[in-house]
């Protein structure tokens, strides 16, 4: 029995998990959004009134997007960072204890939760690219900080365990700019920092050059093979797959990956943009 146990275990520590990003193209599953513009021709009390409605909404969508998970043996899935729209907003902004709904939007995200722990469904996020802590610009650092401690409330929320960003700009010095990124990694909470991970992109910031951040942070490095193979730095796909594994697993943590297959094809003029769907051939053997 103990022999089998242990090939059980190693078994579910060798298996692949598959996830969702976001968007469902044939459920009946949609996480509503509201702009600025639209929500500040309100009065604020109808504002707070619009955005708990939305919130609520989403709430319940997000239960639905789980069950949908369960049922067809998705294990992992990304919530979209708008899920509480224009929540930092200058604005617009506002808390979860101004919503009229609040009660019952909390009281979904614990069922979500709950349901997460139950069938083993690992839930993330992924800020949009204005979420920068290498800019040289103190209130885009402030905006990046106040945005990511919103992503790791939800995150608490629901239990999700990652909170996803790109290393940022350049501005011209890949060095000092992610020497500011350490520096302003200091200035976030432990929500956050036992969530972040950091993820090479298509332009800037490859494997090789985020792999000695990852390091002397201790933040786990998500390696994207199509921004890998379309912003190559010398690692081999084999290289780099290792390199992210061994950023996650020295935690104890289960390794994250991005994959992506190329809207035009390989041989298009510019193969960045994303597929709606992975080609089999692009999935890395490794």
């Amino acid at each position: 029995m103990a022999k089998k146990e242990i090939g059980k275990q190693q078994a579910e520590k060798n298996r692949i998990r598959l996830g969702l990003c976001c968007i469902f193209r044939n459920e009946p599953i949609r996480f509503r959004a509201a702009t600025a513009k639209y929500l500040m021709q309100f009065s604020r009390i109808e504002q707070l009134q619009k955005l708990s409605s939305l919130c609520l909404q989403n709430s319940h969508n997000l239960q639905a997007a789980l069950k949908f998970l369960q049922h067809s043996g998705i294990g992992a899935f990304r919530i979209s960072s708008s899920f509480f729209p224009r929540f930092t907003h200058p604005e617009v902004g506002y808390s979860l204890a101004d919503l009229p709904d609040a009660g019952s939007i909390i009281h979904n995200l614990q069922l979500v939760k709950k349901f997460r722990q139950l069938h083993n469904i690992r839930l993330s996020f992924h800020p949009d690219q204005f979420i920068i802590l290498s800019s040289p610009k103190e209130d885009v650092v402030q905006n990046a900080i106040k945005e990511l401690e919103y992503q790791a409330m939800l995150a608490e929320h629901v239990g999700a365990d990652v909170i996803n960003i790109h290393g940022g700009g350049a501005y011209n010095d890949k060095k000092t700019a992610l020497q500011r990124f350490r520096k302003n990694f200091e200035l976030l909470s432990s929500a956050v920092k036992e969530r972040l991970s950091l993820e090479n992109d298509d332009r800037i910031y490859t494997v090789a050059d985020l792999a000695p951040l990852c390091n002397d942070l201790q933040v786990p490095l998500v390696y994207d093979v199509h921004h890998h193979r379309c912003h190559p730095d010398g690692l081999t796909v084999e290289d780099a797959s290792a390199l992210a594994c061994w950023t996650w697993e020295r935690s104890g943590r289960e390794p994250y990956f991005h994959i992506s297959s190329p809207a035009n094809g390989w041989l298009g003029r510019d193969p960045r943009p994303h597929a709606d769907f992975i080609d089999p051939a692009d999935f890395p053997d490794c």
